[in-house]
């Protein structure tokens, strides 16, 4: 039965693709009329926003494009793939469905492309179903509260940043501070059903070194991974960043608690910013149109809880700071729809400082709702203690502080120590999220009697 499987997925592939071969020979088509840089335009085809199309090589080979604009009677259309060979005149036809791709429990431990096919040469996926890319958002008041603590395995975050079933947390980082290492530490370490990963607009070497090295084989027998690198086509990465949300909406509506790690959603928002200039749409904030910002929290409001009693797909999105700058438009924009941000630190990081969490860039919004009140004094105190010592680190260094000058100063410098000690952890480390907690009480609880008793 498992020998003749694959022979039967082929034949499906192989039926599909005829269908949609008669299918296309039967549509009306119109004809390539221009190409404006990425856009191809083509006159006579009645296809609307987001609709598929098939332009025909001269070669016979065929490529999909997607309608993403028009401009009076021209359609203006984006490629999915090599538009090598390309000329005046080829012939344009509608695709007789909407955008679909595969999932199900076959798809773990698979590794596919932004538009959903095998990348792992493994052979065809069999998928239990195909699912829409577009999906209509969950009405707010339908939606499960974030009331379950969920364990990440990561000490800082347990302790400090505590993250809820369901939220969507930002990690902001700039370039080689360790976010992908985060990241896989998550992906190995978190309490999920499902892990889904989407690497979107990432160097290509990138890609396996995250799944062989960071994911290993124990992350990936659970996870399913979408790959759209930043060689593939602005729509094709955009395609993968809706593929992978695709994929854990799916999961999530059967019952199951999903994780979804997004790297990253800056470079789905480059790949958008890239569509919207080529049809035209003016720049607005540092080169981003209005329509970027729009379209990035359609993509994130789809994470979170579902209905009461069903699934949850808890994400993380990586965001990247152009040089370390909080205030990048999409750095900034993302901040406001997300539950949470964990800011990275180059200064950290460059002091050998893993993972580099910046404890006063970083909040968890929905913290409040998940711990005890002992746990959030504790991690008040702790964010109390290390900010003091921050803001007095010069003077400490050059020797001008001066012992019981300033009592809270002097319990900053007596804790900062261990305080370090806590905070760092190695990749292959296992903390849950209730030796966090301990962890948290018995380095700080003697600081909080301490400062009473002053």
């Amino acid at each position: 039965m498992s020998a003749a499987a694959p022979d039967w997925a082929r034949r499906l592939d192989a039926l599909r693709q005829r269908l949609d071969g008669d299918a296309v020979s039967m549509a009306p088509s119109g004809s390539l009329v221009r190409m404006r840089g990425l856009i191809l335009e083509a006159r006579g085809l009645d296809a609307s926003i987001g609709a598929r199309c098939r332009v025909n090589m001269p070669n016979q080979r065929g490529i999909e494009a997607e309608v993403v604009g028009f401009h009076g009677d021209l359609l203006q259309l984006m490629a999915a793939g090599d538009i090598q060979g390309l000329a005046p005149g080829a012939r344009v036809t509608p695709l007789p469905a909407d955008i679909r791709v595969p999932a199900g429990d076959n798809l773990l431990g698979r590794v596919l492309g932004g538009s959903g096919k095998p990348l792992d040469g493994l052979g065809p996926l069999m998928p239990s179903s195909y699912v829409s890319l577009a999906t209509h958002p969950i009405n707010p008041l339908q939606r499960a509260l974030i009331r379950q603590p969920l364990d990440v395995g990561v000490r800082t975050i347990n302790a400090l940043f505590t993250v809820g079933r369901g939220a969507r947390m930002g990690l902001f980082a700039g370039s080689g501070v360790g976010k992908s290492v985060l990241l896989g530490m998550m992906a190995r370490n978190t309490e999920a059903d499902v892990i889904v990963v989407g690497l979107i607009g990432e160097r290509g070497r990138e890609v396996r070194e995250f799944i062989e090295d960071i994911l290993g084989a124990e992350g990936l027998r659970r996870a399913v991974v979408v790959a759209a690198p930043a060689d593939a086509s602005a729509l094709t990465r955009i395609r993968g960043a809706q593929t992978a949300t695709a994929i854990a909406e799916h999961f999530r509506d059967q019952g199951r608690h999903v994780l979804l790690l997004m790297d990253s959603l800056t470079r789905y928002a480059l790949a958008l910013r890239e569509v919207a200039l080529a049809v035209g749409e003016p720049p607005a904030a540092r080169g981003f149109p209005p329509s970027v910002f729009a379209k990035l929290p359609a993509l994130v409001e789809r994470a979170g809880n579902g209905r009461d009693g069903a699934g949850s797909i808890t994400a993380f999105y990586t965001i990247l700071m152009e040089g370390d700058d909080q205030q990048d438009p999409i750095a900034d924009n993302t901040r406001a729809i997300l539950d949470g941000h964990i800011v990275l630190s180059r200064r950290l990081a460059e002091q050998g400082h893993y993972p580099a969490i910046d404890l006063e860039a970083s909040v968890s919004r929905v913290m409040q709702n998940l711990v005890t009140p002992a746990h959030l004094r504790c991690m008040h105190k702790l964010k109390e203690l290390e900010g003091r010592y921050s803001s007095h680190q010069d003077l400490i260094a050059v020797g001008a502080y001066n012992p019981g000058a300033d009592p809270n100063l002097d319990l900053a410098v007596q804790a900062h120590p261990a305080i370090r000690v806590f905070l760092r952890q190695d990749m292959r480390e296992i903390v849950n999220l209730a030796d966090s907690e301990r962890l948290l009480a018995e380095l700080i609880d003697p600081y909080i009697a301490e400062g009473k008793s002053g």
